[in-house]
């Protein structure tokens, strides 16, 4: 059975560490800070987010599910992500069913430190990660503009 996410003390700090790696260029591959509208609020959200490429597109994951930015990003779906001085205004699709199960798989193979978020493993067929889509929401990243 999947772990449940919840966000303590000791994931605030490393949400924070990982937030100030991206903020200068560094950290792991492909770790922006995703930038939201609070969809009550109206206030910017910041959160630590991995963007995989797969299949000539970037696309972004929510591996512990329907947290606050899914719902900030659904109410507004053009959004900002940074990663040292490169800023992507971007807009974001939610894809479903197969793709979002291929996405999913790949996912899993770049950021193994979620797996337990997952019924799947990173071995599993992406047939079994399309079952699991409904649960970890997954967005196709359009506009990106590469920098020189």
């Amino acid at each position: 059975m999947a772990a449940k996410y919840q966000a303590g003390p000791v994931r605030k700090i490393l949400n924070r560490v990982v937030m100030a790696l991206a903020a200068r260029g560094a950290g792991p591959d492909g770790m922006y800070i995703l930038e939201t509208i609070g969809r009550r609020s109206g206030l910017t959200r910041r959160n630590p987010v991995r963007i995989i490429e797969f299949d000539g597109q970037r696309w972004l994951v929510s591996p512990y599910g329907e947290v606050g930015w899914v719902h900030n990003l659904r109410e507004r779906d053009v959004v900002v992500l940074r990663r040292g001085h490169d800023e992507q205004r971007v807009w974001a699709e939610s894809v479903h069913g197969d793709r979002a199960g291929h996405v999913l798989h790949q996912y899993v193979k770049k950021a193994p430190v979620t797996m337990p978020y997952f019924d799947a493993s990173s071995r599993s067929a992406p047939g079994v990660f399309t079952a699991e889509a409904h649960r970890h929401p997954v967005f196709l990243l359009h506009g990106w503009s590469e920098t020189p």
